[in-house]
């Protein structure tokens, strides 16, 4: 018998970001200059959030997700 398990809102946002960044034929430095111009603080902010995240998960020192 298998167990399904569902895949959280953050895991479906994981998974898109990852497909959009991953698209060699976009500029990553033109789409930050484009969020910067047309998106609130908190958008930049809250990007900047996700990439620690996923950094100190990379590096193994996420002190939230390892004490889980």
């Amino acid at each position: 018998m298998r167990i399904s398990r569902r895949v959280t809102e953050e895991e479906k946002v994981a998974m898109k970001l990852g497909n959009m960044v991953s698209d060699l034929r976009v500029d990553l430095e033109l789409v930050g200059e484009y969020l910067a111009k047309s998106q609130p603080n908190v958008v930049y902010n809250r990007l900047q959030t996700i990439a620690e995240s996923a950094k100190e998960t990379k590096e193994g020192t996420n002190y939230a997700y390892n004490n889980l």
